[in-house]
């Protein structure tokens, strides 16, 4: 199910090899159409690795809602599932020699691998909490949002005045035919030899 509402939406989907790389293009397109694309590469990298973590590590199921929404200029992109297990970040220093080597460096087409350390490196905050309504969790994380660059304006043309050539057809005149005198005169001897 996809619900959308101006700056809210939610995906549910199965965490399965598959899927991850059409929420990818989900949230891609979803952030087109709010004007975000400088977001566009770190949010589908973040939104990759939670649901690779879900495929990998989530029980009993694989179950899971994607929603990212936009509030006060910051982008939140979360990752509910019914797994009431913390994830924990493994290595301080991985974090770090991501954000050096910059979002340029990570191959967007990869679908998992690089753990929590690559949602660390790519986003302004984020975190893990259990969910207080039912079992499970929800993992998250946070960017600034600048909307992109303005569309650029549109400027009236003004063509210059030209007459408006007639398109209707010329009526047709029948005109009577005449033997046509070119003024020559022409003077031919049969035998003659030219000279």
């Amino acid at each position: 199910m996809i619900s959308h509402s101006r700056r809210h939406c939610v995906v549910e989907l199965q965490a399965l090899p598959m899927r991850i790389g059409q929420i990818r293009r989900i949230v891609s397109a979803q952030l087109r159409h709010w004007q975000l694309d400088p977001l566009i590469d770190r949010a589908a990298l973040g939104v990759t690795e939670l649901l690779s973590n879900v495929h990998r590590h989530a029980q009993p199921d694989k179950t899971c809602t994607v929603e990212i929404e936009l509030r006060l200029g910051r982008l939140t992109v979360s990752v509910y599932d019914s797994d009431p297990r913390l994830p924990m970040l493994r290595a301080s220093g991985d974090a770090e020699a991501i954000r050096a080597a910059g979002i340029s460096g990570i191959d967007a087409l990869e679908t998992s691998g690089r753990g929590l350390a690559l949602v660390e490196a790519l986003s302004e905050t984020w975190g893990a909490r259990q969910q207080d309504d039912c079992p499970g969790k929800v993992v998250w994380f946070s960017l600034r949002a600048a909307p992109g660059p303005a569309a650029p304006e549109h400027h009236p043309v003004f063509l210059a005045e030209k007459p408006v050539r007639d398109l209707t057809p010329a009526p047709l005149v029948a005109v009577p035919l005449e033997p046509v005198s070119a003024g020559l005169s022409v003077t031919a001897s049969v035998g003659a030899r030219p000279g």
